[in-house]
């Protein structure tokens, strides 16, 4: 199998979705080989881990000269691997991939994963219209909006999955309070991420005398909205929060975060899935995130986690206020959601489905109508 991937570092749910399918390789039935869009710690990492990587150089789409060069050096590996399926991890590098494969004899061969649901941007359209077996989702309301987007392609939605914490994982080593409890949000600072909501909720429940402590954990990685990163902090003053939020920045490992946590929440809307949540389920913290997206398929409200009716403040505040109130309401759905991901959502859960699903479609016709 040749995958495609765009980014060069280990930093978010689609590189820890990716990460954890090549953690069981051996499970499948499938030799991987890795074509990287940059350069960065990611390649070499599998370098070291045994994995035949290569590093492509893309450029910026809008560079038809480097475009086409690319192309055609991807075109000409594939030819030389005849890999029988060529899985390109985004809609960016389908944009890349599919043309290759054409010119290399295999695009009956491609697949690629829809990592967003997606809204007709530009690029999403465009991949859409490039050749592919079949499309892959993260959840059901990722697949329906896929299949929105014309011409049909098969496109499958296979729930995610997160690797068990490590045996004696530590707790992360910061200073935070131990009379209130910990609300924490893992992600990028992204305006869709939904940061600013979730203090603006913090500070609606201050109103209502419910006190929490804000645990934010992650940075600009990828400085992908540098605007929006500033404003965080300026908004925890602007809100009168300063004692009641700590921010760490970027980590290499939220794990040892979430271990400190009492409530995960994910203000994202929308939301592909949210592996962060099976992070956090994983270790027995209650989780709670927007109705809609990938989560309202994981989480069963008021059992497994909660769900707010949407990703504004005032809703986030009302799905957080019975959490704050009833410690063993937290107790209760973190001992529900762990027993969940145990059962469904573990990452050897996970890669039996991806597996599963490519054998699948590599024994279907390669013009399968979308379903």
């Amino acid at each position: 199998m040749l995958v495609t991937v765009p980014w060069a570092t280990l930093a978010g749910g689609a590189e820890a979705m990716l990460q954890s399918i090549l953690d069981g390789a051996d499970e499948g039935p499938f030799e991987f080989h890795i074509v990287f869009f940059e350069d960065g710690p990611w390649p070499h990492d599998l370098r070291e881990a045994g994995f035949d990587v290569t590093v492509l150089p893309v450029g910026r789409l809008r560079q038809p000269h480097r475009f086409a060069r690319a192309v055609r050096r991807l075109a000409a590996q594939m030819r030389e691997l005849q890999p029988e399926v060529i899985l390109n991890w985004s809609a960016k590098t389908q944009l890349y991939g599919a043309p290759a494969a054409v010119l290399a004899g295999l695009g009956g061969r491609v697949i690629w994963w829809q990592q967003a649901i997606p809204l007709g941007s530009m690029v999403d359209r465009a991949a859409t219209l490039l050749p592919a077996r079949a499309i892959f989702c993260y959840s059901g309301p990722a697949a329906r909006a896929q299949r929105r987007l014309r011409p049909g392609r098969t496109t499958v939605p296979i729930a995610a999955g997160s690797p068990p914490p490590a045996s004696g994982e530590a707790p992360a080593a910061i200073e935070l309070p131990g009379d209130v409890p910990i609300v924490g949000l893992v992600g990028r600072l992204q305006a869709w991420k939904g940061q600013d909501r979730l203090l603006r909720a913090q500070a609606l429940l201050r109103d209502r005398g419910l006190q929490m402590h804000c645990l934010i954990v992650g940075g600009d990685a990828f400085g992908l909205e540098p605007g929006y990163a500033a404003s965080v902090p300026r908004l925890v003053e602007e809100l009168g929060l300063g004692e009641h939020v700590t921010m760490t920045g970027q980590v290499p490992d939220a794990g040892p975060f979430i271990e400190r946590m009492d409530v995960l929440v994910n203000a994202s809307d929308p939301e592909p899935f949210g592996i962060v949540l099976l992070e956090g389920m994983a270790r027995g913290v209650a989780v709670l995130a927007v109705d809609a997206g990938g989560p309202s398929e994981i989480i069963r409200d008021g059992r497994t986690g909660a769900l707010a009716r949407s990703g504004e403040p005032e809703a986030l505040a009302d799905a957080l206020e019975p959490l704050l109130r009833s410690p063993a309401e937290r107790v209760r759905l973190a001992q529900a959601g762990h027993e969940s991901f145990m059962q469904e959502f573990t990452d050897a859960a996970m890669r039996a489905r991806v597996f599963a699903a490519l054998r699948l479609q590599l024994g279907a016709p390669s013009a399968a109508p979308a379903g």
